[in-house]
């Protein structure tokens, strides 16, 4: 793997803290959500950026849903805290049942 550069770990850094923020947040809030992970292209990032909540279940997906734009908008508030701006934040934040 190729080591990353000075800016790549800030993004890095920058990425993990707000998925761990985002992650504390749903598990008190969704039920069923088991984790949060991501992947992410650094010398595409923002753009690559995709985070996945991952749920036990099918069933806890479907119920959750209609939280999911609400989601996606905390993501991008997130982030924008943080000086990246997300162009379409629909396509950063799924939810889902696989496992990393």
């Amino acid at each position: 793997m190729k080591k990353l550069s000075a800016v790549q770990r800030k993004q890095q850094t920058l990425v993990l803290d707000i998925a761990n923020r985002l992650e504390e947040q749903a598990r008190e809030e969704i039920p069923g959500m088991v984790q949060c992970w991501f992947n992410v292209q650094y010398h595409q990032f923002p753009g690559s950026l995709l985070l996945r909540f991952q749920f036990e279940s099918e069933d806890a997906v479907r119920s959750a849903e209609p939280e999911l734009r609400m989601w996606q908008k905390r993501l991008s508030a997130a982030l924008l805290k943080k000086g990246v701006v997300l162009k379409d934040m629909r396509r950063h934040l799924v939810f889902t049942t696989e496992e990393p």
